[in-house]
């Protein structure tokens, strides 16, 4: 049996269609998703929970939500369905597919499929990509998840060392759909010597880009004023209202994945793609200037060309560390501004990340966990750079917030 045909026979098999009725009556029935791992030492699944608005309220893990299986899950809405999907560690995942009626989330399919490393919505598909970190075998294998049939329906696979430069391959630090295309930053690894994610090639910036769907390489956008675009397993790239793609460096490329050394001599900076073009353009913002030493972590787009952006300090800088500084960066004006109302930082344990929730109208939402143990989402105004305490969440940590219509 072809690899094709055991992914799509594996995946068909372990579908199932429930209509979620063991799962409790939400004490907040609503359209609000929100993720929340319980308090728990270890090997705890996260919770989904509902709610009816983001400004205000409580919901608790306390004989509520719906259990997840599987320790580790990252989600997406996509074609009014939310998926919650589990990054394996090496073994199989899962899609679990969801949607809200009458405020109650209702299971509608759970699928076997690989692990992996990036996903996107493409069309009416949730494209999704295994990452190889083996010279040996230098691979990424891709799958198209179907969200109307809700199987997967297709895979192949992409050579990441004709894409990398030297004797590296590469790992994709995200995936993105951009008009017929599909954008696939990378940052460069050394793949052998038990290096990690170390590189040589500190300084530069790459995105592989692929039509769609036979996913062949068309070509490979360079640039050499950053390091890689976004993070592992962080999107780095956000398209703004007239097409523009923006995208950000943290400017955390190691020499050696072991011992975590930065070796980029770049500052963590904003770069562009203009519209219907695949080459970057000249604009550049030195955000590490403009925030007083800052590197961004994830963003949020807002809309009107404004991010709500999660920074570290200098000191605190690394190439997993989740920043605890929020402001609001403006690409146009290449202005930046922190965010004011937000609990003192030594007072907050963590900050949600890639899954916050934004309805692109100045506004977005934030999971802010605290070290006392409750967690709040905070809604940002772009406008006035000022936070807002809204809705509390007793229980667990803020993993992910989504809407369904």
């Amino acid at each position: 049996m072809n690899i094709k045909n055991a992914i799509l026979t594996i995946a068909t098999a372990a579908m199932f269609v429930s209509c979620g009725k063991d799962d409790p009556a939400p004490a907040n029935p609503g359209n609000f998703i929100i993720a929340v791992t319980p308090a728990a030492s270890t090997g705890v699944a996260d919770y989904l929970l509902t709610a009816s608005s983001l400004d205000g309220g409580t919901i608790s893990t306390q004989g509520q939500g719906v259990e997840q299986d599987g320790t580790y899950r990252y989600y997406l809405t996509h074609n009014n369905k939310f998926f919650s999907m589990l990054y394996g560690q090496g073994n199989p995942g899962a899609v679990t597919v969801y949607n809200i009626q009458n405020g109650q989330l209702t299971k509608l399919a759970n699928t076997v499929t690989e692990t992996v490393q990036a996903f996107t919505p493409v069309n009416d598909h949730i494209l999704m990509t295994k990452i190889s970190r083996n010279a040996t075998n230098p691979t990424a294998t891709w799958y198209t998840f179907n969200t109307n049939s809700m199987q997967v329906d297709g895979n192949g696979s992409l050579n990441t060392s004709e894409i990398a430069p030297g004797d590296e391959i590469a790992h994709f630090s995200w995936i993105k759909q951009v008009g017929n295309k599909v954008f696939a930053p990378f940052f460069s690894i050394k793949a052998c010597c038990d290096a990690g994610f170390g590189t040589a090639y500190p300084d530069q910036a790459w995105i592989a880009v692929y039509s769609y769907p036979a996913m062949t390489l068309d070509k490979v956008i360079e640039d050499d004023r950053t390091s890689f675009i976004g993070r592992y397993f962080t999107d780095g790239m956000e398209e703004v209202e007239n097409g523009d793609i923006y995208c950000f460096s943290a400017s955390v490329a190691t020499e050696n994945g072991k011992d975590a050394t930065l070796n980029s001599t770049k500052p963590s900076a904003v770069t562009r793609i203009k519209a219907g073009t695949t080459e970057f353009d000249s604009y550049y913002f030195d955000f590490e200037a403009a925030s007083g030493g800052l590197n961004i972590t994830d963003w949020l787009y807002v809309g009107d060309n404004n991010f709500v952006v999660l920074s570290d300090k200098k000191a605190d800088k690394g190439a997993y560390n989740t920043g605890k500084t929020i402001g609001i960066i403006n690409v146009i004006d290449e202005t930046y501004k922190k965010v004011t109302g937000m609990p003192i930082e030594s007072d907050i344990e963590s900050l949600t990340g890639m899954s916050n929730y934004s309805e692109r109208d100045g506004k977005g939402y934030i999971g802010v966990n605290l070290t006392s143990g409750v967690g709040y989402i905070y809604k940002i105004d772009a406008t006035t750079a000022t936070a807002t305490q809204g809705l509390k969440v007793e229980g667990g940590t803020i993993t992910a917030i989504e809407h369904l219509d």
